[in-house]
């Protein structure tokens, strides 16, 4: 394979699929199985998951909640949706470890780097659950954090479109897909791909990211194969 290390970016709204919220469990199932066969040939996966399809903290801030309150709030919903991963992953026969920056020890271990590092060596999926545990910071962040932490050799986002686009392509025909894009073209054009903190913690600790289409089965094999596959943004060489 590719890659020996990598982070996963799964967003809250993925594991909606086709409903208007909550969890789909055929999502959950198919997303199980990819990451099974991409475990069973060696690579060692983490997972950092959103929580969109149940609360999102900056919608609640919107409605008038104090910010700081609802990302907490948006931070328990990623811890949920975590749990839900671990269900469909282990049922897949994948062994796993939920892993929170808030603690709840009834339900997962607290974060812990060296911890989560010996699990992947072992072979075991973790899935890092309620963000970076502050508020005002993104699960795309928490992505590039955990990835620098992890010593990760790249972050693969998974979202419901095929790779990054000059626009929606769902409501412009005329958007242009790009295939690679450096870290600077994203910052510089304000390309939507993930915040731009996060953007600028992958460019200075120089890991790529790879954006592709979750919904697609078997993408996540070949994204970890090195395939062709979405788009690619990375540091210019």
């Amino acid at each position: 394979m590719a890659y020996s290390r990598v982070l996963l970016k799964l967003s809250g709204e993925a594991l909606m699929g086709s409903k208007p919220y909550g969890i789909d469990p055929a999502i959950v199932q198919s997303i199980a199985q990819d990451v099974s066969k991409v475990v069973e040939k060696g690579t060692q996966l983490a997972i950092v998951v959103g929580g969109g399809n149940i609360f999102r903290g900056l919608k609640g801030s919107a409605a008038g909640m104090d910010r700081a309150t609802a990302d907490y709030v948006g931070m328990l919903a990623t811890v949920m949706n975590a749990i839900t991963l671990q269900d469909g992953l282990e049922r897949a026969g994948v062994e796993t470890r939920v892993q929170t920056a808030i603690e709840m020890q009834q339900i997962a271990e607290p974060y812990i780097r060296r911890r989560a590092i010996r699990h992947l060596e072992k072979g075991r999926v973790v899935v890092f659950g309620g963000g970076c545990g502050n508020p005002f910071f993104t699960t795309d962040t928490t992505s590039a954090l955990r990835a620098a932490e992890i010593n990760a050799d790249v972050i693969f986002k998974a979202t419901k479109v095929d790779g990054v686009y000059s626009k929606d392509p769902k409501e412009f025909t005329d958007a242009i897909k790009y295939e690679t894009l450096s870290f600077q073209d994203v910052l510089s054009k304000e390309i939507g791909v993930m915040d731009s903190t996060a953007i600028a913690l992958c460019k200075d600790n120089d890991i790529p990211i790879v954006v592709f289409n979750i919904f697609e089965p078997g993408n996540i094999n070949k994204a970890v194969a090195g395939e062709k596959i979405g788009s690619r943004i990375a540091n210019s060489r």
